[in-house]
């Protein structure tokens, strides 16, 4: 026969880690709701102010391996250097949506975009566009393609275009396209006309 002050024991021990297992359950789930809500810690940027105009994105298309133009309403302010970060926002926008046809990470940014010479545009997007971007030859060149032949389409008088990461120059965005030089418009231009045909 098993002694009683034994038997409480193991009970009383028995309901205490039932107790835990149902506290740390509970934990778990509210550590998860956190963490979910959280995971999207951007700043909102303010709305752009301007009319309402109709532009040109160049969307990159996953299962087509090329670029496909899709028309788009949205406001650009009257500065060329404001109206290239909408553009580039808007079409950044596409990427994040949950059946992107090109997905990027939901904290990837364009940080700023700089018009500098005469026909030169830098773009400086931030870490985390690089560093979660998909690593494949031909998924970062749509990447670059896009942000390229957007500009062009829409702001006129760009020639050049230099992406930077962090403000900084960076070596390829994922491992594979070639961010150290100047992109020059006319040849991604030609090369999304070879890759639509």
């Amino acid at each position: 026969m098993i002694p009683r002050h034994l038997t409480l024991g193991v009970a009383v021990l028995l309901v205490i880690v039932l107790s835990m297992g149902i506290y740390l359950n509970r934990m778990r789930r509210t550590a998860d709701e956190m963490q979910r809500l959280a995971a999207d810690t951007r700043p909102v940027a303010a709305p752009a102010a301007g009319p309402t105009e109709t532009v040109t994105l160049y969307v990159a298309d996953d299962v087509i391996g090329s670029l496909r133009s899709q028309s788009a309403q949205i406001p650009l302010p009257g500065g060329r250097q404001q109206r290239a970060e909408e553009l580039l926002r808007a079409l950044l926008r596409i990427y994040q949506q949950p059946d992107s046809p090109h997905p990027l990470a939901a904290t990837a940014e364009i940080r700023s975009i700089y018009l500098v010479d005469p026909g030169v545009a830098v773009i400086d997007l931030n870490a985390a566009f690089a560093d979660q971007h998909r690593s494949s030859i031909l998924g970062e060149q749509l990447t670059v393609n896009s942000l390229v032949e957007t500009l062009a389409a829409n702001v006129p008088g760009i020639t050049r275009v230099r992406i930077l990461v962090d403000g900084n120059t960076r070596e390829t965005l994922a491992g594979h396209a070639d961010l150290s030089e100047f992109f020059d418009v006319n040849a991604i231009g030609q090369a999304v006309t070879q890759g639509g045909q």
